[in-house]
């Protein structure tokens, strides 16, 4: 015993004094606990109480309370093993920065869970596909001041729009489609400084369009009111707005449409289908941009403009069941349309309809 005690003492005595440091450091770490979790106690909490909130559905079963919610399968990647999480990696701890849910087996009914406010630093958030979502949209929303994506689309929730999501003014885009929402649109979205896109088409939203959407941000590229109960005048302050897609079709909107166009503007797509506008097509200025044009089931007049022809980007048209006449011009992409899109018009003519009279 001895002996060997006397090995060990040699053995030591001769080991450079750096690699025993080394060895005593290493060693020591075996009995030490390891570091805390990369992700914020406080969200992960939060985390835990929106899954109860939703019924503890199956597709959420990764979020394992035993486990980092920041954690990630690959290296300097703020994707999360928790589906559905993403973490902003900036600084410890990490905080939930995406959160997005779709189609998840929810139980039964349950409403937008309260907690989502709990998530202070939320960029974007996604809850979709989810029939029994239902309720109103919950006030606490406004507390995601960081929040620039909210997507609440194809789910069932109910009540109106509340005004006070303008109170995120870091809002960039605003998705609330094919729910059931009712009411009117909100009058202070206009207020948003950076808004690129709002988009409620297939819900039951009902009463005028507001004037103040007219001075939306310069930014605003897409708005998307369809399918809905909309009636009266397109404001005549939408001239000030460059949109790239609009879409109004299916409301019961009247008057003058002719504030969407212009040669000036880069708008690609104007769906105003099914409703009961009336203006002059004719005296419409068009964007060298305009690929989808669907003026179907109106009341607009006057001849078609011949600057059709000369839209490279044209892919989709449909003028049926209005009130328009003259000559269909002739050239271009109008080639690849056939009487379909022209068909239950007052006098339209000219190939693909009957020849003109002359």
């Amino acid at each position: 015993m001895k002996k060997h005690s006397k090995m060990i003492s040699s053995t030591m005595h001769n080991f450079p004094s750096s690699m025993l440091l080394l060895l005593v450091i290493l060693t020591a770490n075996l009995f030490l606990p390891s570091h805390s979790e990369n992700c914020s106690p406080h969200d992960k909490k939060a985390l835990l109480q929106i899954k109860k909130e939703f019924g503890n559905p199956t597709k959420l079963s990764s979020w394992d309370p035993n486990t980092d919610c920041c954690k990630s399968a690959w290296a300097d990647v703020g994707e999360s093993t928790w589906s559905g999480v993403s973490c902003d990696t900036d600084a410890l701890p990490y905080r939930i920065a995406y959160l997005v849910l779709s189609d998840l087996d929810l139980p039964q009914p349950v409403s937008i869970p309260p907690s989502l406010a709990n998530l202070p630093f939320l960029f974007y958030l996604s809850l979709s596909g989810m029939p029994n979502l239902v309720g109103a949209i919950p006030p606490s929303i406004t507390s995601l001041t960081k929040l620039g994506y909210l997507y609440f689309n194809n789910n069932s929730i109910t009540g109106t729009i509340p005004n006070t999501i303008s109170q995120i003014k870091s809002l960039l885009f605003l998705d609330l489609s094919h729910n059931k929402l009712t009411g009117p649109l909100p009058d202070t979205l206009s207020s948003l400084p950076n808004l690129h896109g709002i988009t409620l088409n297939n819900n039951k939203l009902s009463g005028s369009i507001p004037e103040s959407y007219g001075l939306l941000s310069d930014s605003l590229s897409v708005l998307s009111l369809s399918r809905n109960r909309l009636s009266g005048n397109i404001p005549a302050s939408f001239s000030k707005l460059n949109l790239s897609v609009v879409e109004l079709s299916h409301n019961s909107l009247t008057g003058d449409a002719s504030v969407l166009f212009g040669s000036n503007k880069n708008t690609g797509k104007i769906l105003l289908a099914s409703n009961s506008l009336a203006f002059d097509i004719g005296k419409v200025g068009l964007s060298a941009s305009l690929n989808f044009l669907d003026l179907r089931n109106n009341k607009i007049y006057g001849t078609l403009p011949k600057e059709l022809t000369g839209l490279k980007e044209l892919r989709n048209l449909n003028v049926s069941h209005n009130n328009l006449c003259g000559e269909i011009p002739q050239g271009g992409h109008l080639r690849r349309f056939d009487e379909y899109c022209y068909a239950h018009n007052k006098c339209l003519c000219g190939s693909p309809l009957p020849a003109c009279k002359t």
